[in-house]
């Protein structure tokens, strides 16, 4: 299955949740898009719910199904809680960081970033979104792409990097200190119906 394109808005709307981490797609209209959209009253089953807490984070982070799949099964090899393990993968992608840091607006177009060869991880260019960044690692952007209005736009509005990263705005570098704990991620997505969902 490939990955989601389609508007973030109605998406972001029939799951409830902000896909574009701005919360602006709710803040109009709370509702499931559709002409019923403030009445509807759908009840779902509790494998229709495994099933959307899943879209939640498979769109939250924009992956297919497939790199979503392999990530939950490396997560399964790790030590300790499957479903938090998971998140902390998810959160540890290059793209994810990359958003965090306030290099970029949304994973949309922090994923942009990476694709085309702006950002470097350890001073080495690393241009595939789904690249594992590990702690320690520093995160930073080239000397070239330094300039980018996409960069400097985010940078302007973005106020807020989480505790487990430390961000520098001179030198455009971010250190990954720490694996997140699971109070630091989104408190939205009940991650152990995804496991759920998956051990059918």
């Amino acid at each position: 299955m490939a990955r989601y394109t389609g508007p973030v808005w109605k998406k972001s709307r029939r799951l409830g949740i902000s896909l574009s981490g701005t919360g602006k797609e709710l803040e109009r209209r709370p509702y499931a898009p559709g002409q019923h959209g403030p009445t509807q009253r759908i009840k779902l089953s509790e494998y229709g719910r495994q099933q959307q807490e899943k879209q939640k984070l498979r769109f939250m982070y924009g992956l297919n199904e497939r790199q979503f799949r392999r990530t939950f099964d490396d997560a399964a090899k790790m030590k300790g809680v499957h479903g938090e393990n998971f998140m902390v993968l998810l959160e540890s992608r290059l793209d994810n960081l990359v958003y965090r840091l306030g290099l970029a607006r949304t994973r949309r177009q922090s994923r942009q970033l990476v694709n085309h060869g702006h950002i470097t991880v350890n001073g080495k260019r690393v241009d595939i979104p789904s690249y594992r960044v590990k702690t320690g690692d520093t995160i930073g952007v080239r000397e070239k792409s330094r300039n980018l209005v996409i960069i400097k736009d985010a940078l302007e509005t973005n106020a807020f990097v989480p505790e487990y990263l430390t961000f520098d705005e001179k030198t455009l570098e971010g250190t990954y200190n720490r694996l997140p704990e699971r109070s630091e991620l989104p408190a939205e997505i009940t991650e152990a119906m995804i496991v759920e969902f998956y051990s059918k």
